[in-house]
């Protein structure tokens, strides 16, 4: 896989001259989504302290995953800015503890802890449970591979992917977010999948409290949040409500007239 990102270094050299940048967006979409089903290395970095920081220890619970470099003055910045939202959004309703949010620099001269860490601090994140990593270049090679995450090198810095990973619990690639702009639905609804949707069985207790969390947590356009919808349970409550005063009109039926052999005896 270590050839991938090289590809379209490759494809810019031999590309006829006025090739729409559309045809390299769509080669490097097409790498994005062969990395799905991809299981991520055991992959360490460095957080934006000096600490270690190993991509095992996130198993267990879904995890985004955005790659950027603290060098780049316009596609890096907007990426995080306009992914703080959904990401926000996403913790009120599904938990903050639930899936985690990783940020690597890619640029790996420059990318240290100290500027990872003003780089977050310029953006504004300070959720929880979002952490922006360093690494060295075998390491961030690595990640681009596993993610699908296409990197060239050019004169003003890099080309590159505006992509956030969507990984499971086992770390694999569940899901490619790609652009720029990232709505709230575009965040929650994998997340959602991966974390009541799955693994769980239906016919036990967690596996339905969980598939009823999976249908009842929805968005509201007009507030832009997502809330539980509780119209499902008073919509089954009826159901059931309305089935009771059936079987209790049988059973005064069948004894009012004797049963299935009722009526008046001479």
């Amino acid at each position: 896989m270590k050839w991938l990102p090289w590809l379209l270094a490759i494809l810019l050299l031999i590309e006829p001259a006025g090739a729409s940048a559309q045809s390299l967006e769509d080669d490097a979409a097409a790498i994005s989504e062969a990395a799905i089903g991809n299981l991520l290395p055991a992959l360490r970095f460095n957080d934006s302290d000096g600490k270690a920081v190993n991509f095992t220890s996130f198993r267990g619970k879904p995890v985004l995953v955005s790659m950027v470099y603290t060098g780049c003055s316009d596609a890096c910045p907007a990426i995080i800015e306009n992914l703080r939202p959904a990401i926000e959004i996403a913790q009120s309703a599904l938990g903050e503890n639930s899936f985690a949010v990783i940020t690597v620099g890619f640029d790996t001269r420059h990318d240290t802890p100290d500027r990872m860490r003003s780089f977050a601090r310029a953006r504004g994140i300070d959720l929880p449970n979002w952490l922006f990593l360093s690494g060295s270049q075998q390491m961030v090679q690595k990640l681009a591979d596993a993610t699908g995450f296409s990197i060239v090198p050019s004169a003003g810095g890099f080309d590159h992917m505006a992509q956030v990973s969507v990984v499971d619990a086992d770390g694999r690639v569940y899901q490619q977010i790609r652009g720029g702009v990232f709505n709230p639905p575009a965040v929650v609804e994998p997340l959602k999948d991966l974390l009541f949707g799955q693994r769980r069985e239906f016919l036990s207790v967690e596996g339905i409290t969980e598939r009823i969390k999976l249908f009842c947590t929805v968005y509201n356009p007009n507030t832009g949040r997502y809330y539980f919808n509780y119209s499902l349970f008073i919509g089954i409550g009826i159901g059931i409500a309305c089935l009771l005063l059936v079987l209790v009109w049988l059973v005064r039926e069948f004894r009012l007239f004797g049963g299935p052999h009722g009526g008046a005896h001479l």
